[in-house]
């Protein structure tokens, strides 16, 4: 029995050698396709101003070197002569280096500068440094750079040297070098160092046989670069091996060498240790692949590391069968149920700690339990494939496990990148100008572009060119429907819109807003809905996953709002009402003084009344009910528009009639056919409906277009409220009481200003929860005011709209409000208790 023991401890570490190579390739290509920490710039007092100039820029990289700052720029001024080079320290120390470098650059015949980056901003190590003084030295103008180390083991004599070879052979980039000519590696500390910088090398050059065929010394961090050669912003640099960073990632680079002798430390100690070797190793993994994958390198990472863990779950899975079915004598199935609990456990810790590495939309026991239910949902499904291959073709049971192992691979991996391991994070820059960005005033590439970030299932981005809108092809422009809400909004629009009837006009001139007809963009199918911010002018978009046949739309707000529109938001107006046009209105209203909030409307005994709750609470069978018993005038259901003197102006949508809204509609204003259809719409558009659509909404579907099919195929149930009860109506009105109703136990109480103000605007807000309004409402630009500026101008309206309103929360169990508002209107008894037999 001894040798099947050893044939399994042979697999098991082959299987452990596995997931590490996978962890490890994984975690270098991830590492590429992440944009490198944002470098913060501090430059001190004594920081000259920017100014164009051809004097070669030595970026020196610090971190706890003070005692070899003076020398170093001794030594350097001596080498090139009074103002023949500047000087920048990019410093990352703990002590007093950068006390150091400002007393130094004070007395300097050269300029010298400095920026220090704190500790959260070291992101990168040596090699971000690098990056941060490239950047700076290109934004001032300098031709070249020269990149050495401060601890003086790159003497600073044979910099000028480097740059007259770079100049003499016309070369773009040219190398210190430890190993041609009389160059010499003596300041390496001792025989081990030797041998890992030699293996480094050999490694290196073995991994990039061609680019690196010039260059003998790619370890090296001496080197002086021709700054327009190099794309600063394909770089990702992790590390020391900032050489080897630049060399990989750019095209056709003509290198020159120059042999130096690698001193001794002048002083301080050095930072190479284990550490920046595993992450030598892994950067250059995912450096390799990532120059032959492209943009394609992050889902690459994925999947390598995703199916490196599979790999060694399968591994575990069959150690675990062979060890229930030979050492215990389970049943087979049994035996392949116990040996999946194993390896889930074992897949999901190295997958939620390998593969889908930083923050996560969902906790950590959400995402185990939804991992443990997939797995044994793949089980419920390997069963009888498992079965059928063992009796039925006669495959041993372990080829057999493995084979449907592998068969459900596909099915895990898209459940877990799409929803168990998806991340939320804010909004990101992944397609940048030429010219100035918004963080750094640093030139950038158009080539170069970041992956997109992702917030649930819809990626967002930011696009900075500078050709501004995607092609727009327009299918439908002539304008149809004109609209003029109260004077203060304009629309015009390619299709009926009937929550704006009331509003409809003859009127067809210029708009504030106007809805047409079209596609923009490829227009090709894609994998992820996308939100598109576009920089060069005020316009955001979102494309869903089915290209121009889908519900995408393009906001253009250079002057009046333009929306461009896909045809499945064409076939269903009232999902392009609801998750478009009123969202613009809503900040439109804005930027003319008004807030369009969520609430009804109603003037009851001369006063105005207002209702607000979360949505599918029951304002509108209370207004259905407020109307038909206590003669109540009506402004509207679901949205009124305030002025800050407290005038609402009436908003009169036609009311949804969803499940528990029923009891408050009259039988005999519908026909018996409408009846019966009202009982089916309002089901599905009631809030279980909803939020089925909300759930689907996480996911990564095209929930738009699935919403616009939907709701074409079964119209939500929307009346008028004269379809439903005889009613009169107001224009406007001064509102005085303002209820907030909830379902609790019976209770009523005042609210408190700053209370109220956030209820209300939160309810308003969950008015507006159904994506993808949460995704493109932050990049909205009103008549020059950013979403923010407008959210804090609506919050100033409100408050003072409702300053002398009195709001009290109204809270029943039972849907009977309407029994309890009337006999409140002007009460001023603020103790009174609302109870089931008032």
């Amino acid at each position: 029995m001894a040798q099947p023991y050893s044939l399994w401890t042979l697999t098991l570490v082959g299987g452990a050698l596995l997931v590490v190579g996978g962890a490890l390739l994984s975690w270098g290509l991830c590492m590429d396709s992440v944009e490198d920490d944002l470098v913060s710039r501090r430059a001190e007092a004594w920081d000259p101003p920017r100014a164009p100039t051809s004097v070669p820029c030595v970026i020196i990289p610090t971190r706890n070197e003070a005692h070899n700052v003076e020398p170093l720029v001794a030594r350097l001024s001596a080498a090139f002569g009074c103002g023949q080079v500047q000087v920048l320290f990019v410093d990352d120390s703990d002590d007093e280096t950068p006390v150091v470098i400002s007393k130094v650059a004070s007395r300097a015949v050269v300029p010298v500068r400095l920026i220090h980056r704190e500790p959260g901003e070291r992101g990168g190590g040596l090699g971000a440094a690098v990056l941060a003084g490239l950047r700076d030295a290109a934004d001032r103008g300098a031709e070249w750079a020269v990149v050495m180390d401060g601890d003086l083991q790159h003497p600073p004599e044979v910099a000028p040297a480097l740059l007259a070879e770079a100049v003499r052979t016309e070369a773009d980039l040219a190398v210190a070098s430890r190993y041609i000519g009389n160059g010499t590696a003596e300041g390496l500390s001792d025989r081990a160092r030797v041998v890992v910088s030699r293996s480094a090398t050999s490694l290196s050059k073995a991994v990039f046989p061609r680019k690196l065929r010039q260059c003998s010394d790619p370890m090296s961090g001496f080197f002086a670069i021709r700054l327009a050669s190099v794309d600063l912003d394909r770089l990702r640099p992790q590390g020391f091996k900032i050489l080897l960073e630049i060399v990989a990632r750019s095209k056709r680079l003509r290198i020159a060498e120059q042999p130096f002798t690698f001193a001794e430390r002048h002083s301080g100690n050095s930072k190479a240790s284990w550490r920046e070797g595993v992450v030598f190793l892994h950067r250059l993994s995912g450096l390799r692949l990532a120059t032959i994958l492209g943009r394609h390198s992050a889902r690459a990472a994925t999947v390598v590391g995703f199916a490196a863990v599979g790999a060694s779950g399968l591994l575990v899975n069959s150690v675990a069968l062979w060890f229930f079915v030979a050492g215990l004598g389970v049943g087979l199935l049994w035996a392949a149920v116990l040996a999946t609990e194993v390896s889930t456990i074992w897949n999901f810790a190295l997958t939620d700690g390998l593969v889908f590495r930083g923050h996560k939309a969902r906790p950590w026991w959400q995402r185990f339990v939804g991992f443990a239910l997939v797995n044994n949902a793949v089980l419920l499904l390997r069963l009888p494939l498992l079965y059928w291959l063992i009796r039925s073709l006669g495959v041993h049971y372990i080829a057999a496990n493995v084979m449907t192992l592998l068969a459900a691979f596909a099915l895990r991996f898209l459940v877990a990148d799409l929803y168990l391991f998806s991340s939320r994070r804010d909004m990101s820059i992944t397609s940048r100008r030429q010219g100035v960005t918004p963080t750094d005033h640093r030139p950038v590439s158009i080539e170069e572009s970041s992956a997109p970030c992702r917030s649930g299932p819809t990626d967002l981005v930011v696009d900075l060119r500078d050709h501004g809108l995607p092609s727009v092809r327009v299918t439908r422009s002539a304008p149809v429907w004109h609209y003029d809400i109260h004077g203060l909004v304009t629309l015009s629009s390619v299709v009926q819109l009937r929550e704006l009837e009331h509003f409809a006009t003859d009127h067809d001139g210029p708009c504030d807003i106007e809805i047409r007809g079209g596609d923009f963009g490829n227009r090709q199918a894609r994998t992820r809905a996308r939100v598109t911010q576009y920089a060069a002018i005020p316009a955001v978009s979102y494309e869903e996953h089915s290209g121009r046949r889908g519900a995408d739309f393009l906001v253009d707000m250079t002057e009046n709002i333009c929306v461009t529109v896909g045809p499945m938001l064409l076939t269903s107006p009232h999902v392009l009402y609801t998750n478009v046009v009123e969202a613009l209105l809503r900040f439109v209203l804005v930027s003319r003084d008004r807030v369009l909030l969520h609430s009804a409307c109603l003037e009851l005994d001369g006063m105005g009344v207002l209702l607000s709750a979360r949505t599918d609470t029951g304002k509108t069978g209370t207004v259905l009910r407020l109307v038909r018993e206590s003669r109540a005038r009506f402004l509207s259901d679901d949205m009124t528009i305030l002025s800050a003197d407290g005038a609402a102006l009436c908003f009169p949508k036609p009311l949804t009639i969803s499940q528990h809204t029923l009891r408050a509609v009259d039988a005999g204003e519908l026909t018996p056919s409408e009846w019966r259809w009202l009982r089916v719409q309002s089901r599905l558009h009631s809030k279980g409906g909803r939020g089925i659509g909300a759930r689907l909404g996480e996911l990564n579907v095209p929930i738009m277009s699935l919403n616009a099919l939907t709701q074409h195929m079964v119209p939500p149930p929307k009346y008028v409220i004269q379809r439903l009860v005889r009613c009169e109506e107001s224009t406007s009105v001064s509102v005085k009481d303002l209820f907030i109703i909830e379902r609790q136990s019976y209770g009523l109480e005042d609210v408190d200003p700053d209370t109220l103000i956030d209820e209300l605007i939160d309810n308003t807000d969950d008015a507006y929860g159904f994506p993808p309004f949460r995704y493109f409402a932050p990049a909205l630009v009103i008549d020059g005011q950013g979403y923010d500026q407008l959210r804090v101008r609506e919050r100033a309206i409100l408050t003072q709209a409702v300053s002398g309103v009195r709001a009290r929360r109204l809270a029943t169990p039972d849907f009977t409000w309407a029994d309890h508002i009337p006999s409140l209107i002007g009460a001023t008894d603020t103790d009174r208790v609302v109870d089931g037999t008032e």
